[in-house]
């Protein structure tokens, strides 16, 4: 019997109890929670437990950082009930691989950028994320990038993110075949701040892609 393998969703850049519920109840499979200070979307990590403790445990928590000092990530996991850790700096595979959780390594996909010696040097990632290329930020950019630059035989899971929306994601999904999707500012009326709607038309495009 074949088994049709189903194409995960991780809602990003988390801030609001209101938006973790529509996420669950549209069926995203993990949410995402960003403890980097000059993104707009950043959330303290108490609020982030909060939140945490209003919602149910099933769907991941994933926590985000960039670059961060041991004593920062540690002092997180001491608040907040995070499943996975997201990196998306420079960090090496011994620094994300040291906290005792699963680890996703984010892969911004400028020119030149070589996948399989990234899986290589990060054979112990979950999964690797790959989002947009930008001078100006880490992620959450809304641009999308160029999706043939992904090599079919990658040895670890994709999380595809990068300028998804509800218009485009099923052909992401055909054109990548990833693991998962990952998406921000495309479901969201204002950085921070989801859309509901959004989510769940996001949501339906992602499950009959």
């Amino acid at each position: 019997m074949t088994v049709e393998r189903r194409v995960r969703t991780k809602i990003c850049g988390i801030t609001r109890a209101e938006d973790a519920r529509a996420a669950i109840e549209a069926g995203a499979d993990a949410l995402g929670f960003v403890f980097y200070q000059a993104s707009p979307r950043y959330v303290a990590p108490h609020s982030a437990q909060e939140i945490i403790s209003r919602i149910a445990p099933f769907p991941a928590k994933v926590g985000l950082f960039v670059d961060p000092d041991r004593e920062f990530v540690d002092a997180v996991l001491a608040q907040v009930a995070l499943d996975v850790l997201q990196f998306h700096g420079d960090e090496d595979p011994a620094f994300c691989s040291s906290f005792g959780k699963p680890y996703i390594k984010a892969v911004r996909m400028k020119p030149g950028i070589d996948l399989h010696t990234v899986c290589r040097r990060h054979a112990g990632a979950a999964a690797l994320l790959l989002d947009s290329y930008s001078d100006t930020g880490h992620g959450g950019t809304g641009t999308v990038f160029d999706w043939n630059n992904i090599p079919a035989d990658l040895t670890r899971p994709v999380i595809l993110a990068g300028g998804l929306t509800t218009a485009n994601v099923s052909r992401a999904i055909a054109a990548c075949k990833p693991y998962a999707v990952d998406v921000s500012s495309g479901v969201e009326l204002d950085k921070g701040v989801k859309d509901k709607d959004a989510i769940t038309a996001f949501i339906r495009e992602v499950t009959h892609a």
